[in-house]
């Protein structure tokens, strides 16, 4: 509705709420559709960027790429790119963080799938036992505010294997400043916002890339940030 939402500023991380967040998600369809908020014919241009970024990256199935052993993808959902991208050709098994159980109910019992995390990012915590290759977060950290989102990104890092690297792809706000929605208790926020995160996360970017195709679809720009410690 116009006007509902305020003007941005440095703090609107402070409106986010995880029930109102949550009672959002429940209304959605659990299909691509809804996943991507009536973009559904974006999903193929999305996974390839994503595919062609994790190439630069050195991981793939393509000669002279390695794929990951176990991946992590934050805010699964469906497991649109868990099964359309993770478990095709560039990690050997995945875990998933969605807290959203009716998305991951279709998760349940297929190959590569292991855990399944029916919780919100900021309340996952990692295991001794189990170290990443690469962690996958993608729409989805808007949900959390800036503190919680620099403590899941260091709890990220204590989970990550020596080589291993997190991509964050995410909307960048256009506002002049980061931007809340209050249709789903969310903050977009701008590129300078996510980099002094990162640092703050004690995170060093490796390759940042803006999606491309997705001109002329009336969407926000989507970078892809890959990092590690």
């Amino acid at each position: 509705m116009a006007g509902s939402n305020p003007p941005p500023s440095e703090n609107v991380d402070s409106l986010i709420n995880k029930d109102d967040g949550l009672k959002y998600w429940e209304s959605i369809d659990a299909d691509v559709n809804g996943m991507l908020g009536g973009f559904p014919h974006i999903s193929r241009v999305d996974l390839q960027g994503s595919r062609n970024f994790l190439a630069k990256l050195g991981i793939g199935s393509k000669p002279g790429k390695r794929v990951a052993a176990r991946a992590l993808e934050g805010g699964a959902g469906i497991g649109r790119i868990t099964q359309g991208l993770l478990l095709d050709g560039i990690a050997k098994e995945v875990d998933v963080i969605e807290p959203i159980a009716k998305f991951t109910a279709s998760l349940q019992g297929k190959p590569g799938v292991k855990t399944i995390h029916n919780m919100g990012l900021e309340e996952w915590q990692p295991t001794e036992d189990t170290k990443y290759d690469l962690i996958w977060i993608q729409w989805c950290v808007g949900h959390l505010t800036d503190e919680q989102l620099v403590q899941f990104l260091k709890r990220c890092t204590s989970a990550l294997n020596p080589d291993g690297v997190i991509v964050v792809k995410e909307n960048n706000s256009t506002m002049g400043g980061d931007d809340f929605d209050a249709l789903d208790s969310s903050v977009t926020r701008e590129d300078i916002s996510f980099r002094n995160l990162f640092k703050e996360a004690g995170l060093r970017l490796v390759q940042v890339e803006l999606q491309k195709g997705f001109q002329n679809t009336g969407l926000l720009p989507v970078r892809m940030y890959a990092l590690r410690p």
